[in-house]
């Protein structure tokens, strides 16, 4: 298997499909699994690509779910070779989206594959969620997917989804969960006018500056069982005319959360209102909720997935609710049991992203234990 996985890896990892381009990798995959026996519908939302494939009839309903697009390479110069050429040096593979996750897709059809062999007649139903906005907006993507699936009745009972959740070694930690992404976009107002004369003008980076103090000392909450505390990050910050001797008339700020269950967006919101207010700050803001915290409390994919890890890999996941957002968020709230396993992830996003060669069989194996022990 791990010279399947590692070829079709390859094939997909030298596509640029730069969210929300997929650029054919789904032609791939699609061609693949049709060969396996499954129904395959192609699902364009907007200018997003995305695939739903299902073989088998009857629940339990299985589902791997993933992306093919990726991030931006970076200056492709700093590279050690080039990131849509993939390439293998040292038992690594090399290229944008090895980890991020273009060998867990190869992993899910290699696993597929090797299952149907002597499982031709499997109970259950196999499925795949592919989309190609993950790493985007994901407003064409999974959600809509799952809006195309709630209105012709499917319910999906289990969802495995590819992200690169392992720490240290392949294996090490299963997701249960993510918390919430709320941002918010701040426009501060003040007056613009002479570096020489301030009294004649109002600066929104000195009215601003007490109030950023602020937000970063608050304890939003202290997180629970299940999530580590809420934190609040600034991204983006922007004031100026680019000249020295101007003080700005407006200042932009963006701003994010990713929040624990023990408090909502709506706190948040007020109590960022709140503090500006009393700062006494002209100003606007808009807010953009990317997705609510959730939690897969369902335990039989869990352990499904645990015992999967330690009969092949020889070790007990760890689980977590850490991280950034996925596409899990989208999923869980129908009531499927939603967890993410997949690579290692401290390379992704970065320059010279890769997995070791010796995990994408590993990681095929595992997806194929668990679907044996789900569906044989």
């Amino acid at each position: 298997m791990t010279d399947k996985t590692l070829e079709l890896a390859k094939l997909l990892i030298a596509r640029p499909s730069l969210t929300p381009r997929d650029e054919g990798c789904q032609d791939i995959l699609i061609a693949r699994l049709e060969t396996a026996g499954f129904k395959v519908q192609r699902l364009r939302f907007g200018d997003v690509d995305n695939f739903w494939a299902t073989r088998g009839t009857g629940h339990p309903l299985v589902v791997f779910a993933g992306h093919t697009d990726v991030v931006p390479t970076g200056p492709r110069e700093a590279w050690k070779s080039d990131p849509f050429q993939p390439t293998v040096r040292d038992g690594r593979l090399y290229g944008r989206g090895a980890a991020d996750m273009k060998s867990s897709l190869a992993a899910f059809v290699t696993a597929i594959e090797a299952f149907i062999a002597p499982h031709s007649r499997h109970r259950g139903t196999v499925g795949l969620l592919i989309t190609s906005d993950e790493e985007g907006p994901a407003i064409n993507g999974t959600v809509k997917v799952m809006e195309w699936l709630g209105q012709r009745g499917t319910k999906i009972d289990y969802c495995v989804v590819g992200e690169p959740t392992s720490q240290q070694i392949l294996g090490d930690t299963l997701k249960i969960g993510r918390r919430g992404s709320l941002t918010g976009r701040l426009l501060v107002r003040g007056k613009q006018g002479h570096v020489a004369y301030p009294h004649l003008a109002q600066n929104p980076i000195h009215t601003f500056a007490p109030v950023l103090t602020e937000l970063t000392n608050i304890e939003w909450d202290k997180g629970n069982a299940d999530f580590p505390p809420t934190t609040f990050q600034v991204s983006n910050i922007h004031g100026g005319t680019g000249v020295e001797n101007v003080i700005p008339g407006t200042l932009e700020v963006v701003f994010n959360f990713r929040y624990s269950s023990a408090v909502t967006d709506t706190e948040l919101h007020r109590r960022v209102e709140t503090t500006l207010k009393s700062h006494g700050l002209i100003h606007e803001i808009q807010w953009l909720l990317s997705g609510q915290p959730y939690l897969t409390r369902g335990t039989a994919l869990l352990e499904t997935a645990r015992q999967a890890v330690k009969d092949e890999l020889r070790m007990d996941p760890s689980v977590s609710t850490s991280g950034g957002t996925s596409d899990g968020r989208f999923i869980a709230p129908t009531g499927a049991e939603v967890i993410e396993l997949g690579p290692l992830n401290n390379t992704i996003h970065q320059i010279d992203e890769c997995i070791a060669t010796a995990d994408l069989e590993r990681l095929a194996n595992v997806y194929r234990r668990i679907l044996e022990k789900l569906l044989s």
